[in-house]
């Protein structure tokens, strides 16, 4: 589910938040960040269970309009096709799933049920609920394109969902994105014969990723000093103070991946932080570390410096 660039953030989160040099304490930090990108697998599990529990509100909306004392003949024969949503009831119906919310004791929904009546409500007066139950019938792929615009014009931009998360986790404001964009991508790729596991996906990749996050982090860490004096002789026209934080953690990362990672190619370390220079620091902070890194490499070229091995990763 995550990518590198996912947990290059997280990594300079954790170095930010903590101010980390070579006195931090490790483990504490270490455990720190491992923490935070777990907690992005709570965050993921809590959305798709939103789902699930959207999925029962309708069901229950259903049960109550056939109940009513004067039902009309349609209410008495309401539409049941978003209550049979194909991907609603996958979700609803997988075991892996249920299991994941059960172990990680998953039950937000339960004691805050006003956010699910916040999504339903907006969901029944939405036109694209109401084209989509303009007829009583659907194939997988209409159910599918429903709960993927559901989703995406409803459900991952609504506001008062958004406070909600903050409030239950602070880091989760910066996990929303990249785990909503993580679900619509699931979303997109379900299909009628899915397997179980499909859900419920690895946080990581593989076990290489879990420990370049470690790596990463410590390897930046513990060579602190090393890399502020590096940035300091390729910006010696800059008083250190004008040098934004974010921009000097994002420069000694880098700086680590060029001379501690021979496998990442130097042209993807340079484009990773770019692009995080430009979501998460100042308007000037990605051509700042373009030019420093691009001094760092040129030198690093010339004097045999540059640890990588293997074709094309120069």
């Amino acid at each position: 589910m995550l990518n590198r660039r996912h947990i290059r953030i997280k990594v300079m989160q954790t170095i930010y938040a903590f101010n980390g040099s070579e006195s931090s304490d490790l483990k504490k930090d270490e455990k720190f960040l491992l923490q935070s990108l777990d907690s992005m697998y709570d965050l993921y599990l809590a959305i798709l269970s939103l789902l699930i529990e959207v999925q029962k509100r309708a069901e229950d909306h259903l049960d109550k309009t056939q109940k009513k004392f004067l039902a009309t003949h349609e209410e008495k024969n309401p539409n049941s096709k978003f209550v049979n949503n194909s991907i609603l009831c996958a979700l609803r119906d997988n075991e892996a799933l249920k299991d994941e919310l059960e172990n990680r004791k998953l039950n937000y929904w339960y004691l805050d049920f006003e956010y699910i009546e916040i999504i339903f409500k907006a969901i029944l007066e939405s036109k694209i609920y109401k084209d989509y139950m303009a007829t009583k019938t659907s194939s997988f792929n209409e159910d599918k394109a429903v709960i993927v615009d559901l989703f995406t014009e409803i459900i991952a931009p609504n506001e008062k969902l958004f406070d909600y998360f903050e409030d239950k986790k602070l880091t989760w404001v910066d996990d929303l994105p990249i785990v909503n964009t993580s679900i619509l991508k699931l979303l997109k790729k379900c299909k009628p014969d899915a397997p179980e596991a499909f859900f419920t996906p690895s946080l990581y990749k593989d076990l290489d990723d879990k420990d370049f996050a470690t790596e990463l982090y410590k390897k930046t860490v513990l060579n602190t000093t090393v890399y502020n004096d590096e940035i300091a002789n390729k910006t010696k026209n800059w008083d250190a103070e004008r040098i934004a934080s974010l921009d000097s953690v994002l420069l000694r990362m880098a700086i680590c991946e060029f001379q501690k990672f021979p496998s990442i190619p130097v042209k993807v370390t340079i484009n990773e932080y770019l692009e995080i220079a430009k979501e998460y620091s100042t308007p000037k902070s990605s051509i700042f570390i373009n030019g420093v890194l691009d001094k760092i490499v040129k030198e690093y070229k010339t004097d045999g410096k540059l640890n990588k091995i293997g074709r094309g990763l120069m």
